[in-house]
């Protein structure tokens, strides 16, 4: 499972790793580049809430979804190699995160129905699939050097036919599944309205404000903060791979903690950590180059490493009938905010004239996120989370 989720997922950011490249061939602007990577994450918001609003991961087989979704993911990606021009830029992106919605939130539930017990750490570890997918085409980009940006986009698209490969031939339902649901809208109103659900979103969105952000424009900061000084592991493009794929151990560590000392705790430490690295970074900008490597890996690690938790969550404490409901709906929403967020880093970069300091707009999220989390804690319905550990 974990790994069909890697190779979709490596469509998510084909674009944002070649960002240069692309550019260069369209003479792109910096905001037109922005859009590329905004566009997955408005089209995954758009697929998301359309399959909440019909209650699609609850009322189709979740093994036959996810290989239709992967199907469409790896076509639509491959889109770009037809090079349509930036209008059918953004309509390709746009559409390979419709897929994409069709992929990750059925995931989590599909994971879901096999663990009970260790449910954090089983969720910590898909969600760290996504991360390792979402790094690859950097790790394409820089190890090609001239390598031509077709082949990655290429490589990706291959990735997500294996992905959906695997999800129909290798991949079944648990033995803890969950009842199925008959199409029903309001459904999707008793989701908003149950307040343990909405504290785990709240610190879900504030997750999610640092995340993607952080993701889409690590390599722009590295590729300055080179100009201004040495730079860790001498590529950018391959220090993002590293920094963006550590957070499969911050995963792996934070479904470990989360089954043990309660998701709550876990999810507030986490971005107590990240928000510090996301103050902190600048303080390394020109060197030396260790110290920005360190602070780098450890934001990678921690930045992640709640992400499942707040699913992990979500699926304890909604109703069985509704899970993949409230699931594609946390996502959902906590995707439009990255919009956002995407959005604003070059604006503030822009402001300052340097992206040194950019990293600051990120801290409002882990802010919000460990108030929400603490707050779920101290409600009696968290003894439903992770077998009475909050």
């Amino acid at each position: 499972m974990c790994a069909g989720v890697i190779g979709a997922m490596a469509c998510w950011f084909s674009t944002t790793a070649i960002g240069p490249d692309l550019a260069g061939h369209w003479d792109l602007s910096g905001s037109q580049a922005a859009w590329l990577t905004n566009a997955v994450q408005i089209g995954f918001v758009l697929g998301a809430l359309a399959a909440s609003v019909v209650n699609l991961p609850d009322i189709m087989p979740v093994t036959r979804l996810i290989t239709i979704a992967a199907l469409l993911a790896a076509m639509a990606n491959a889109c770009v190699l037809l090079e349509p021009g930036f209008g059918g830029l953004l309509l390709a992106r746009l559409a390979t995160g419709v897929a994409l919605a069709g992929v990750y939130p059925p995931a989590l539930k599909l994971m879901a129905t096999w663990f009970v017990a260790g449910r954090g750490l089983a969720m910590g570890l898909l969600v760290g699939a996504l991360t390792l997918g979402s790094a690859l085409p950097h790790l394409l980009r820089g190890l090609g050097g001239d390598l031509d940006w077709r082949w990655v986009v290429a490589g990706a698209s291959l990735g997500a036919l294996i992905s959906a490969a695997i999800f129909a031939g290798a991949v079944t339902e648990g033995p803890h599944g969950f009842a199925r649901a008959r199409f029903d809208p309001r459904q999707t109103l008793r989701v908003l309205r149950d307040k343990p659900l909405r504290l785990a979103t709240w610190g879900y969105l504030g997750h999610m404000w640092e995340l993607y952000a952080m993701w889409a424009w690590f390599l722009a900061y590295a590729l300055a903060a080179g100009q201004a000084g040495a730079l860790p592991l001498g590529d950018a493009s391959i220090l993002t791979f590293v920094v963006i794929a550590s957070g499969l151990l911050g995963c792996a560590l934070g479904g470990w903690l989360s089954d043990r000392i309660g998701r709550c705790l876990t999810t507030a430490g986490m971005m107590a950590v990240s928000g510090a690295c996301a103050g902190l970074i600048g303080l390394a900008w020109g060197g030396p180059a260790w110290l920005l490597g360190l602070i780098a890996l450890v934001w990678g690690i921690s930045i992640v490493g709640d992400s499942a938790q707040f699913s992990a969550a979500v699926s304890e404490l909604s109703d069985p009938h509704l899970v993949g409901t409230a699931l594609t709906l946390q996502l959902a929403f906590g995707f439009a905010l990255t919009v956002v967020a995407i959005w604003l880093l070059p604006q503030v970069a822009d402001l300052l004239g340097s992206w040194r300091w950019v990293f600051l707009a990120l801290l409002p999220g882990p802010v919000l996120g460990v108030w929400a989390m603490l707050r779920l804690r101290a409600l009696p319905q968290a003894a439903q989370l992770s077998g009475g550990r909050r």
